[in-house]
């Protein structure tokens, strides 16, 4: 309760513990974002294919211990201290030296600045700590969903949920309009979806987009919706016309669509009311 008041009384301990909190987090979004889509796919092939024998070696968000994917050496807690460790092996692998993706000091990086951000702007209090839980869930999503075109529902449909229990509060918003923004949100990108496989008899987005704008309407209620999806769909169309532009990127093949999403929602969730204040002009 002591180290509470004192982070909402002082604002730049409250960044400090939060940066370090989520750095840590940042580490264990790297095992999820690589470890859930396998445990995903393992059950998938066990309900599918019930003649073949099940795998039996343990592998969740915990078991086995981090190691190598060249060697197998396993990683040492000090060697897995968040940035600090890949910038001192260099981003190689202590044992046999090989490469380590950029991509795990970039994603807790990305963890400590956006919940440095949350905290700077609300500080080490309810409202927060919650909004940290739905930056490590959309970074989380955002991976995995460029990884595999992929929004698994272990994680959309529990912020679904988490955002209304919330809102029961009035957090962000009224529980009516969470509960709208839930069942509108939903019910929009389903709209889309249908419309455009009536029309073109091809699928334009899988039912995660649903459901992560239904968890996004949940925390924002209603009234971030139109921002969340404007703000979407344009940055979707504009990076969609540069990779085709620059040929990295065939026009009919899909590109996920929840990155996209998830920067809008988060974005709308932190800054929607004073944006609409502005743009209403007061």
């Amino acid at each position: 309760m002591i180290a509470f008041e004192l982070f909402a009384a002082h604002s730049g301990w409250a960044v400090l513990f939060s940066v370090t909190l989520a750095l840590l987090v940042g580490s264990f979004l790297n095992v999820v974002i690589f470890r859930l889509p396998v445990m995903m796919e393992r059950e998938w092939h066990a309900a599918t294919h019930p003649e073949e024998p099940a795998a039996t070696d343990t592998f969740n968000l915990a078991v086995p211990a981090s190691r190598c994917n060249q060697c197998g050496h396993q990683i040492r807690w000090y060697e897995n201290v968040p940035v600090i460790s890949w910038l001192i092996l260099k981003g190689r692998c202590s044992q046999c030296h090989a490469p380590i993706s950029v991509r795990y000091p970039v994603i807790e990086a990305l963890s400590g600045l956006l919940c440095g951000i949350v905290a700077w702007q609300y500080g080490f209090t309810t409202q927060g700590l919650a909004l940290m839980c739905l930056t490590w869930a959309l970074i989380a999503l955002t991976f995995i969903d460029i990884d595999h075109q992929l929004l698994p529902d272990s994680i959309t449909l529990p912020l679904l949920w988490l955002g209304l229990l919330l809102n029961s509060f009035e957090l962000f918003t009224t529980l009516s309009s969470a509960v709208w923004g839930a069942a509108l949100g939903y019910l929009a990108l389903w709209s889309v979806y249908w419309g455009f496989k009536l029309l073109t008899g091809k699928e334009g987005m899988g039912y995660g987009d649903f459901k992560l704008l239904a968890a996004l309407g949940a925390w924002g209620g209603a009234i971030s919706l139109p921002m969340i999806i404007l703000f979407s769909s344009i940055a979707g169309v504009l990076l969609a016309g540069v990779l085709i532009a620059l040929r990295k990127h065939q026009a009919a093949n899909p590109l996920p669509f929840g990155p996209y999403l998830a920067i809008a929602g988060w974005c709308a969730i932190l800054w929607g009311e004073p944006v609409m204040r502005w743009y209403l002009g007061g």
